[in-house]
């Protein structure tokens, strides 16, 4: 959840991010961790982004790695060998406080080679850079403060001053995920309006990656006691639940593994369940009336 956010939030204020970790504003765009090797990458934690003259390498960590430091050295090298006449900026961001000496390797020593890469540790960070840039609010919470709660307060008011709504709702949606590291959840909920973030795709994201793990457990659940037929009817409500919730069918269809056909008849029989039964009292005076 946490990295999904991260990559959002360099992929959508690239400059933003460029402006704090290269001194300048440099146009960045997306580039594709596919691109580098036919070999597999941890393509979830990698986030690249590149221009004409330099390739940005980003990985974000709520905790530390002891293999942090040859992957470094082993992207950079995949890096290099595809884009040799570029320079190559690379940085490792660690989220959460910790002691431990993994977040302070810097470099990849071995007989052969030596590679170094950048590493920044937010708790050590400057809360005022990160008020600066849109891109950055989410991030404030987690930066050198002493009380992340007022942090908080100052960039949910920074965040309502922003004009746009679809960038206001994003950086909104993110912040509430992100503060969650260091605040508990009643305290984001109460400072971080939830009508804001509706339509942040991020939002929705975190949303729908949560109904399908609610579901991915149910139904392990009832296949590990053998109740076939309570699968189903657990498949079956959760359908009736994202209905409700304006999910469309062909999400819902993907989720669940039912046909259309299935959800739609799911569809009509949730709209009767949520049709007022007729009173008898009035049923009766109707019939006296017919008489």
């Amino acid at each position: 959840m946490y990295d999904n956010t991260c990559k959002f939030l360099v992929e959508n204020f690239p400059t933003d991010f460029a402006t704090w970790l290269l001194g300048k504003p440099i146009e960045l765009a997306k580039l594709e961790p596919s691109e580098l090797a036919s070999d597999p990458i941890r393509a979830d934690s990698v986030i690249l982004l590149e221009s004409t003259e330099i390739i940005v390498h980003l990985e974000f960590q709520t905790k530390t790695d002891d293999t942090m430091t040859y992957r470094m050295a082993n992207y950079w090298l995949r890096l290099y060998g595809k884009y040799p006449n570029r320079e190559i900026h690379q940085t490792v961001i660690y989220l959460k406080p910790t002691n431990s000496p993994l977040a302070y390797q810097t470099s990849f020593n071995s007989t052969k080679l030596n590679h170094e890469f950048n590493v920044i540790r937010l708790w050590e960070q400057p809360t005022e850079t990160f008020q600066q840039y849109q891109g950055l609010l989410p991030l404030a919470v987690l930066t050198k403060t002493t009380n992340p709660e007022a942090t908080l307060r100052d960039i949910t008011k920074l965040i309502d001053k922003i004009e746009d709504k679809k960038v206001k709702s994003d950086v909104a949606a993110a912040t509430s995920i992100i503060s969650g590291l260091a605040l508990n959840k009643e305290i984001v909920q109460r400072l971080l309006r939830s009508e804001i973030m509706k339509e942040s795709v991020i939002y929705q994201e975190i949303l729908l990656e949560g109904l399908a793990e609610g579901e991915a457990k149910g139904l392990a659940k009832g296949l590990a006691k053998g109740e076939v037929k309570g699968k189903a009817e657990a498949t079956n409500q959760i359908a009736i639940n994202m209905l409700r919730s304006n999910i469309s069918q062909e999400i819902i269809a993907q989720v669940t593994g039912l046909s259309l056909k299935q959800i739609q008849k799911l569809q009509k029989l949730s709209e009767k369940q949520v049709q007022p039964a007729k009173s008898p009292r009035r049923s009766q005076k109707k019939l006296i009336a017919d008489k």
